[in-house]
């Protein structure tokens, strides 16, 4: 590994959006005809932009509370307190809407993490929805409780960065998937496995194997599409270079 997450200086931006970006299930809270809070478990992924997505059926009673308000809260719980203490671990609840997303890339983005959910998510009564986030509460520890607006909190992707995502990730997966595996065990120091790469934006990739996310952030942002591959290949280079 690089470093350690104890070795780096806390920083609440970086911290929230990787929350968000990591957690696979969250705690959704609708509000009930009578105004009442009603909470679920939903797995979720998100949009490029860091923007939580939830594939949801019209029969569950949190759907039927957003068709007649969309205001929800989502709690996002990072990993950390598995082991030990469950409060252990950071977690952010977001504060917004949820409203009906159907772009290619939203049900793309959701399947990639979740492909149990290939089953069932063309359904009729099932609909992708997308989270859009007014402002964020990040609890991070002792001491780390920080309130995070929305502009933070999400990040500006380019256009053909975005459209080239999907070729990206297939062929990694294809034709590289040695340097994702390295990605992981060498940069992140996690355990060895099918590392898969299921995400790509300006700020870096995300990765999951089983059920174990991983991000893996970009020392600088990816402006332009063309510069992406010079990136993927200097971090496999520094990935070998590790592992060596």
């Amino acid at each position: 590994m690089n470093d350690t997450a104890s070795e780096r200086p806390f920083d609440a931006i970086s911290s929230a959006r990787a929350v968000t970006r990591l957690a696979l299930t969250g705690s959704l809270a609708t509000l009930e005809e009578t105004g009442r809070p009603y909470a679920s478990l939903v797995t979720t992924a998100t949009t490029t932009a860091g923007e939580p997505i939830l594939l949801l059926s019209d029969l569950a009673l949190h759907t039927q509370n957003l068709k007649r308000d969309p205001r929800a809260s989502l709690l996002l719980v990072g990993p950390g307190g598995e082991t030990g203490d469950p409060l252990a671990g950071a977690r952010v609840s977001l504060v917004g809407s949820l409203s009906r997303d159907d772009e290619e890339a939203t049900k793309r983005r959701f399947l990639a993490r979740h492909p149990e959910a290939q089953g069932y998510a063309g359904f009729k009564d099932f609909a992708f929805y997308r989270f859009s986030v007014d402002s964020g509460h990040l609890v991070a520890g002792f001491g780390r409780i920080v309130d995070i607006p929305a502009a933070d909190l999400l990040i500006e992707t380019d256009a053909g960065l975005a459209d080239s995502e999907q070729g990206a990730i297939e062929h990694m997966n294809a034709d590289h998937s040695d340097a994702v595996r390295l990605y992981a065990t060498q940069l992140l120091g996690l355990a060895d496995g099918p590392w898969r790469m299921v995400g790509l934006d300006s700020h870096g990739l995300d990765m999951i194997c089983g059920n174990m996310p991983a991000r893996l952030d970009f020392p600088a942002p990816v402006t332009e599409a063309g510069n992406l591959r010079p990136m993927l290949v200097d971090l496999a280079r520094q990935a070998r270079a590790q592992a060596a």
